[in-house]
């Protein structure tokens, strides 16, 4: 009784988002616990506040310019900066190809000015990729793709060389 008692009052919530990308959802074959999971969801994503996501930080999260620290200072910072970001659920991926400073840099520069929703729903977690596939394909290609994302490539690049597949130059134990 209580699962249909939430679902009723969430259904009451999401009312004026409702559009036809939920109808296609067909929750007649959800169980009601499942159903209700999902349509909280859908209201957490609705009423997120956008913001940079420096700011989903209290304090906001500021990085110090690069040129003032040294390898050290940069190497401990840079350690601090994703540990809180992964208490954000704020995972990284593809930077063994980024020194540390490069890492940081995009970090303070692109990730931390970055608008997004701050989805507050447990198991939420925006994966950032710290490269840009379509702009720089050729590190994409030789760090990160899959032999299957590489073949792939060859059959529509045909007589585009490849280069060669080899191991990133700052390899990382980055949280997940």
């Amino acid at each position: 009784m209580d699962q249909l008692i939430r679902n009723a009052e969430l259904r009451t919530e999401l009312e004026p988002f409702l559009d036809e990308s939920v109808l296609m959802v067909d929750t007649q074959r959800m169980p009601t616990p499942i159903e209700n999971e999902f349509l909280a969801s859908l209201l957490a994503w609705e009423s997120a506040p956008v913001l940079p996501i420096g700011d989903w930080f209290e304090p906001s999260l500021q990085l110090s310019p690069v040129a003032q620290l040294s390898e050290n200072e940069l190497k401990c910072r840079l350690d601090e900066t994703i540990a809180k970001l992964f208490e954000k659920n704020i995972v990284l991926e593809c930077t063994e190809h980024l020194s540390d400073r490069e890492l940081y840099q995009l970090i303070a520069r692109d990730i931390l000015r970055s608008r997004e929703k701050k989805v507050d729903f447990p198991g939420n977690t925006l994966t950032w990729h710290c490269i840009d596939q379509e702009d720089d394909q050729e590190t994409w290609l030789r760090y990160y793709a899959t032999m299957e994302e590489r073949e792939m490539w060859e059959e529509f690049n045909i007589g585009l060389d490849m280069p060669p597949m080899t191991l990133p130059p700052y390899p990382r134990e980055l949280p997940r």
